[in-house]
């Protein structure tokens, strides 16, 4: 399978080949095709499958062979949960659509920041990649409508449930036009996707993409046993002996995150915390050093961390472990990507280790075990 099987414009074709993107991901061998044919689309799909660019490609195709819409009505409407999401998809978005002839505005809106410059920026934008309160906020203040919207993303729709934004996304609901192309993306199966997707989709093409087994066996599981109270000194122990210059810290509250943190930065490593509380602008400037390899450890919480999808990412360490398997999973998968090793690393605390048996029993995946008694954390 190529991408010019798919359906795309030489153009768009080229610019995949600048960016070395060579064979498409079994979503987007799927997805692209159905949503240039007009289809509906529901796809059942993990973090890291290749999804953004599975709707970016097709719908930038369509919206090349269309008149520009009337100014403030978009033509397609993407409802993101996050704002680093909406970042992170807008910017897709943009990286595509920078060679195509029929120039194409596209343009994120989220919470958390002055809603007067998002207003001003709407001038002449066709795609909109919004979280539901702030779209809503600028509904009501009369910055856009929504009566032209042709084509309505739900991505990550089972985050959206889970983070409350369902009363919002019934109101945006009533707000488009019901002769539209609907496309949801969700990378699980919960109740209350199922009945979104029975109620928004018509006679939908349905794509399930599994967890990809290889990723998982590039990644590389350790466990250290490790009294609470030596957890920080491990850490520092671990990213030093290491030489670790990329490592994304999990752990469970923004009080944890700030703390880990605060213990790095006063022991020369430098570190930045990546959560909820954070301001907007702190947030996008500690992903971007992150990124870029300027800043060497970020410390976040699982809410927060949906907005990070860092390609290349070598090491994550499980600072606190999360709640369920599926979070697990969901965490380690941020490393051993694009066919590159990584490496997750857990803490296990005393009290933690019956719910580490679950989750690797969950997992079905051996994980091989330390026991850091043996480890001189002397001036860690």
């Amino acid at each position: 399978m190529t991408f010019s099987s798919l359906g795309l414009s030489e153009i768009l074709l080229k610019e995949l080949e600048n960016q070395n993107f060579t064979v498409p991901f079994p979503v987007q061998a799927e997805a692209i095709p159905a949503i240039l044919k007009g289809k509906d689309v529901f796809c059942n799909a993990p973090t890291g499958s290749g999804k953004t660019a599975s709707f970016v490609l097709p719908i930038l195709e369509l919206l090349q062979n269309n008149k520009p819409s009337r100014n403030r009505h978009i033509k397609v409407l993407v409802l993101v949960p996050t704002r680093e999401l909406a970042i992170q998809t807008d910017d897709v978005f943009r990286q595509f659509a920078a060679s195509l002839p029929r120039k194409v505005k596209s343009l994120a809106v989220f919470g958390g920041v002055s809603i007067n410059p998002q207003m001003i920026q709407l001038q002449g934008v066709e795609i909109l990649i919004a979280t539901p309160g702030r779209l809503l906020d600028l509904v009501t203040s009369n910055a856009l409508s929504l009566s032209s919207v042709e084509t309505l993303i739900l991505d990550e729709a089972d985050k959206m449930l889970n983070l409350g934004f369902k009363q919002e996304m019934d109101s945006i609901l009533k707000l488009l036009a019901s002769k539209r192309q609907n496309i949801l993306y969700s990378a699980t199966l919960a109740k209350e996707v199922t009945s979104i997707k029975d109620i928004l989709l018509n006679n939908p093409v349905e794509i399930v993409i599994q967890e990809n087994a290889n990723d998982l066996l590039l990644i590389e599981e350790l466990a250290y046993f490790v009294p609470e109270e030596k957890k920080g000194p491990l850490l520092r122990y671990l990213i030093r002996r290491e030489g670790m210059d990329q490592v994304l810290v999990f752990v469970s509250s923004i009080f944890k995150a700030d703390s880990v943190v605060n213990k790095l930065q006063k022991n020369g490593i430098q570190a930045a915390s990546f959560h909820s509380k954070n301001s907007q602008g702190a947030r996008m400037d500690a992903l971007r050093k992150f990124k870029s390899g300027a800043l060497r450890v970020l410390v976040a919480t699982d809410l927060a961390s949906r907005g990070i999808d860092i390609q290349l990412l070598p090491y994550v360490i499980n600072y606190e472990l999360p709640r369920s398997p599926k979070e697990y999973i969901h965490r380690i998968g941020r490393t051993g990507r694009a066919g590159s090793q990584g490496m997750a690393i857990s803490l296990i605390s005393p009290e933690e280790r019956q719910h580490f048996k679950v989750i690797q029993k969950k997992s079905g995946k051996p994980v091989t075990m330390i026991d850091s008694e043996g480890i001189d954390l002397h001036g860690y």
